[in-house]
C-alpha cells in the first residue's frame, strides 16, 4: 500500500511539472517583447475566432421541404452551414413528390441517346410559352430575360447533378406540349419521376448530421431587424409551443393554388368552382408581404387540361393529375362526340381554354368537362408506372377497340391511319409518341386505356419578386426594387420566370436551378468562402 502511494504521488507531481513547464513556455512564446505580440492581441484574435465559430454555427433555416428547399439544403451543406429545415406538412415532399412528367433539360447526353444532338430552342419555347408577360413591359426590377436564360442555360447541369451525383434514373426522354423536341427526364422504374428526385435528395441529406427537418412545424413569422434584414423565424413545432431559430432563410414554402378562399379568389375569382391538384390549405405569402416583400405576374395561374375525374367521386374538388407525359408519349384526347378537337401537345393554357370552350357540366359544387383520354398499347406501355397506379385507382381502365362506342372507333381508326402513313395531321400534331395501334380490323381485339380528364386548377405562376441571385426583393419608394438582407426564396412560391403558362417539366427544373442557387448564396452568410 505505501508503495502505491508513493507511485500516485510521483504521477501527480510529473502532470503538475509538464503543465507548469508547457504554461511557462507558452508565456515566453507569446509575452516576450520581441514578438510584438500583446495580450490585447491574444485577446482580440481570440475573441475573433469565438465569434468565427459562434456565426458558423448559425444554420441556414429552410421553409418548405419541396424540391426547391431539398435542393437549397444540400447546396447549404455543401458549402459548410448546417440546415434546419422546417415544413408545415406531416410529411416531407411538398407537390414536388407528386411531379409526374419530369424535369426538362435541353443537350443532354439522355437527348443525344435518342438522337437528339441539339437542342437550342428550349430558351425560344419557353419565353413563347409566357406570351404577352415576357414580351409585355415587365414592372421595374424584374428581369424575365435573365431568369429565363439560366432556368434554360443551367438545365442540363441540373439534370446531370441529379443522375450523377444524386444516382436519380432520368433516361427516359418525352416531348410534352409546347416543347419542339423531347426534353422532359423520368425514370424507368415505379416511381414517379418526382418521388424518385424527392426521395433521392432526402436520402443523402438524411445522411448528414447537420441536417435537421422538422414536420409539422408551422413557421408565423419572419424576425427581421428594425432596418428590415431577416434574422430568422418564429415557428409553432407539432407539440404546440413556439419556438425562435436565428440564422439566414431560404423560403420555399411553394405557391396558393390551394388557397381557393384565400389568394386565389382575390387574383383569380372566375375559378371559384374549379376542381384543382392542390390540396386546401392557405398560402404563405402573407410572411413576405409582412417585409414588404414585392410580388409579380399574381393573377397568373395554370389551368392545367387534364385532371382525372374519379367514377366513384366525381364531384371531389381534388383530382389526381393525368400527368402531360400520358400525351407526349402518344394519347389523345376526344370531347362528348367522340372526336379529335385539339392538338394535344399544344401549350397548357391552348389545350385548356380549348377545352373549357366546350360545354360543362356541374359535379355538385365542382365544375367539370367530359373529356376522354385514350392510349393505345404502344402509349400504355410507355407510361407504365403511370399506368399500373391510375389503373390501381381506379382512374383508368383497359377496354376492346371493339368495346368502345362506334364514334369512338371511327376516331381511333382515323388517327391510326395518319401515323401509320406518317400523314399531317389537320389539327397540327407533329410528335406521336410510342403510339402504334394499327387502323381497321386489326385492332379490334387491342386493349387501349381510358379515363375521363377534366381542367384543374393546378400551379401559379406569380409569386414573390427575386434576382438572379435568388434574393427576395421589396419595392423602394423611386419604384424600383432592392434585396431584403437575410431572405432568399425559389420554386412556386416566386414570380417572373414562368409569365403567363408555365412548360411542363419545368416546375421541378425550376426548383433545383433556383433552389441550389438559394442555398449556397444563403450559406455564404454563415461560412467564411
Amino acid at each position: 500500500m505505501p508503495m502505491r502511494i508513493r507511485r500516485s504521488r510521483c504521477c501527480l507531481l510529473l502532470i503538475y511539472f509538464t503543465v507548469g513547464f508547457l504554461t511557462a513556455a507558452l508565456c515566453m512564446l507569446f509575452f516576450r517583447p520581441s514578438s510584438g505580440i500583446t495580450l490585447n492581441r491574444i485577446s482580440k484574435s481570440l475573441f475573433s475566432t469565438m465569434t468565427q465559430e459562434a456565426t458558423a454555427r448559425r444554420p441556414v433555416i429552410v421553409v418548405g421541404s419541396g424540391l426547391a428547399g431539398l435542393s437549397a439544403a444540400h447546396e447549404a451543406l455543401k458549402a459548410g452551414a448546417p440546415v434546419r429545415m422546417l415544413d408545415r406538412a406531416p410529411k416531407p415532399g411538398g407537390n414536388s413528390i407528386k411531379a409526374s412528367s419530369g424535369i426538362n433539360g435541353a443537350g443532354t447526353r439522355f437527348q443525344r441517346d435518342l438522337g437528339i444532338t441539339k437542342d437550342d430552342s428550349f430558351y425560344a419555347d419557353t419565353v413563347r410559352s409566357a406570351g404577352t408577360r415576357f414580351t409585355g413591359k415587365s414592372p421595374p426590377g424584374i428581369n424575365r430575360e435573365t431568369l429565363v436564360e439560366m432556368l434554360t442555360s443551367q438545365s442540363e447541369s441540373a439534370v446531370n447533378w441529379l443522375a450523377d451525383e444524386l444516382k436519380v434514373d432520368l433516361s427516359v426522354v418525352a416531348q410534352l406540349g409546347g416543347h419542339s423536341v423531347a426534353r422532359t427526364h423520368r425514370g424507368g422504374g415505379k416511381l414517379p419521376p418526382g418521388a424518385a428526385i424527392v426521395s433521392a435528395l432526402l436520402e443523402d441529406l438524411k445522411a448528414h448530421t447537420d441536417f435537421i427537418l422538422e414536420n409539422s412545424a408551422e413557421v408565423d413569422e419572419l424576425l427581421a431587424e428594425d432596418g428590415g434584414a431577416v434574422t430568422g423565424v418564429r415557428y409553432r413545432a407539432s407539440d404546440g409551443q413556439t419556438h425562435k431559430l436565428e440564422g439566414p432563410v431560404v423560403f420555399a414554402a411553394g405557391g396558393f393554388a390551394g388557397d381557393a378562399h384565400g389568394l386565389l379568389s382575390k387574383y383569380r375569382p372566375e375559378l371559384a368552382g374549379m376542381p384543382s391538384t392542390n390540396e386546401e390549405r392557405p398560402a404563405s405569402h402573407g410572411l413576405l408581404s409582412a417585409l414588404g416583400a414585392a410580388f409579380v405576374d399574381m393573377d397568373s395561374v395554370q389551368i392545367h387540361p387534364t385532371g382525372f375525374v374519379d367514377p366513384m367521386a366525381p364531384d371531389a374538388p381534388y383530382k389526381f393529375l393525368a400527368a402531360e407525359a400520358l400525351r407526349g408519349e402518344g394519347g389523345i384526347l376526344l370531347n362528348s362526340n367522340g372526336e379529335r378537337f385539339i392538338n394535344e401537345l399544344e401549350t397548357r393554357d391552348v389545350v385548356s381554354a380549348a377545352i373549357m370552350a366546350l360545354p360543362h357540366a356541374e359535379q355538385g359544387k365542382t365544375k367539370e368537362w367530359d373529356i376522354m383520354l385514350l392510349l393505345d398499347p404502344g402509349t400504355c406501355d410507355a407510361t407504365k408506372s403511370h399506368m399500373d397506379f391510375y389503373l390501381w385507382k381506379g382512374l383508368v381502365q383497359k377496354k376492346k377497340v371493339k368495346d368502345l362506342a362506334p364514334e369512338v372507333i371511327a376516331t381511333v381508326d382515323k388517327y391510326a391511319t395518319m401515323v401509320a402513313n406518317h400523314d399531317e395531321d389537320t389539327l397540327g400534331r407533329k410528335a406521336f409518341g410510342h403510339w402504334r395501334l394499327p387502323p381497321g380490323e386489326a385492332n379490334r381485339d387491342e386493349e387501349v386505356c381510358v379515363g375521363t380528364v377534366t381542367p384543374v386548377v393546378h400551379f401559379t405562376m406569380g409569386g414573390v419578386a427575386f434576382d438572379t441571385q435568388t434574393r427576395v426583393l421589396r419595392s423602394k419608394d423611386d419604384g424600383g426594387l432592392t434585396p431584403i438582407p437575410g431572405l432568399w426564396a425559389a420554386g412556386e412560391i416566386t414570380g417572373g420566370i414562368h409569365g403567363a403558362n408555365r412548360l411542363g417539366g419545368s416546375s421541378l427544373l425550376e426548383c433545383a436551378v433556383f433552389g441550389r442557387i438559394a442555398g449556397a448564396e444563403a450559406a455564404k452568410s454563415v461560412v467564411n468562402v
